[in-house]
């Protein structure tokens, strides 16, 4: 059986993740990127062709001239309608397509949620060619948000306090994100949270999620992630009765929040697994192949109904990221060690020597260090005293 898997650049999910775990399942892998040398040289034995993935039609055609397919699956936020647009044209287990849309098109999303009557967010869209000073003349709520109606990873999202910053910094992105449609929305107050669920649409398993640190505004850059086994029942109730309005259910999905008064809102749905390394260390805290799971969905398999997860886990991932632009030129190497119980695993994610502006998004991290045991004040100690130990500095 043939997995193609559609990619824009190497990930850790894919390649720590789902290349082990479709290995594992005895799959034959083709990935379709149009990058396909950074492919090449992380994945030497995988089978790599080049494509337009951003093209459905280019991925169907590129499909229909190679091997049969009994899968096509992607981790990409960017690719997720081309996947389940192609994986459905072959007759294939898939996604709804218009589910994968309302996901990543930022503005329908609020559009849909605000139709099925499930939240109303106040928000406006900002086509590509418009002019910010336009915003002036709406009734925006502030303190509120500006950002790309199509990113990912909290790039170039942005408070502004005041029609003055708003019109900033939306030229701001503009000049960054040429032929980029924006959109401005009401600030949700309120502590940040994420769902991880994962379905084969006849069934959907709550896997925990996680409670997300900020840095200060008016960037939104996640710091660090503290795994909450179970949400109180009402705010998960909330968060799902949402996802069902936008007809999301089938794989996995990573689903972003606030809680506020105990109201649950979301605030993005990203219709594939949590990354930034937040998988990884998540399919070892619950002790499950996660991947595999997902993968078999995509194979038209059914999860089952108790998926045997570890409930006694404490964990925090905490994305260290660079001050300001400049070459790193002192920074830890990569190490895995156990302390009182915890397993801590760091990682660079990026060289000594290289050179970086300052992106204000998880483009600036460093390093990341993932902490797993089964106490959170353990947990906590072990990775305070490891960072408190290390060193970055950024030359400019």
């Amino acid at each position: 059986m043939r997995l193609y898997l559609l990619a824009l650049n190497p990930t850790d999910s894919v390649s720590e993740g789902f290349l082990p775990a479709a290995a594992r399942l005895g799959l034959d892998v083709t990935v379709l990127t149009d990058q396909p040398e950074p492919h090449r040289r992380r994945h030497p034995h995988t089978e790599i062709l080049e494509c337009d993935v951003r093209d459905f039609r280019a991925v169907i055609t590129r499909i229909a001239t190679h091997h049969p397919a009994a899968a096509v699956f992607t981790n990409s936020d960017h690719l997720q309608t081309q996947a389940a647009l192609a994986a459905d044209y072959f007759g294939l287990p898939a996604k709804d397509w218009r589910a994968t849309l309302r996901a990543k098109d930022k503005a329908q999303l609020r559009r849909h949620l605000a139709a099925a009557g499930a939240d109303t967010v106040w928000s406006a869209e900002l086509p590509a060619d418009r002019d910010p000073a336009t915003l002036t003349g709406l009734d925006v709520p502030y303190p509120c948000v500006v950002k790309p109606r199509e990113g990912v990873a909290s790039e170039d999202v942005v408070l502004a306090d005041g029609p003055d910053e708003l019109v900033r910094h939306a030229k701001e992105i503009q000049a960054r994100r040429p032929g980029a449609a924006l959109v401005v929305e009401e600030y949700l107050a309120g502590e940040l949270y994420t769902l991880e669920t994962l379905g084969d649409g006849r069934i959907r398993h709550v896997l925990g999620g996680f409670h997300t640190t900020l840095s200060a505004p008016p960037h939104f850059i996640e710091q660090r992630h503290t795994f909450v086994p179970e949400h109180p029942e009402p705010v998960v109730a909330q968060v799902l009765a949402q996802l069902d309005a936008l007809g999301v259910g089938f794989g996995a999905c990573h689903t972003e929040f606030v809680v506020h008064q105990g109201r649950a809102r979301i605030i993005e749905v990203n219709y594939r697994v949590i990354g930034d390394q937040c998988d990884l260390m998540l399919a070892q805290l619950l002790d499950i192949p996660l991947f595999a799971h997902i993968l078999r969905t995509h194979l038209g398999e059914p999860l089952p109904v108790d998926l045997g997860a570890r409930t006694d886990g404490a964990a925090r991932i905490d994305h260290l990221c660079a001050p300001a632009a400049g070459t790193l030129t002192a920074a830890p190497e990569a190490t895995e060690r156990t302390v009182d119980g915890v397993r801590l695993t760091y990682r660079p994610l990026r060289a000594l020597g290289e050179r970086h502006e300052l992106y204000h998004t998880n483009r600036d991290y460093v390093g990341v260090l993932r902490a797993t045991g089964t106490d959170q004040q353990a947990v906590d100690r072990a990775a305070d005293q490891l960072l408190a130990a290390q060193r970055w500095e950024i030359t400019p």
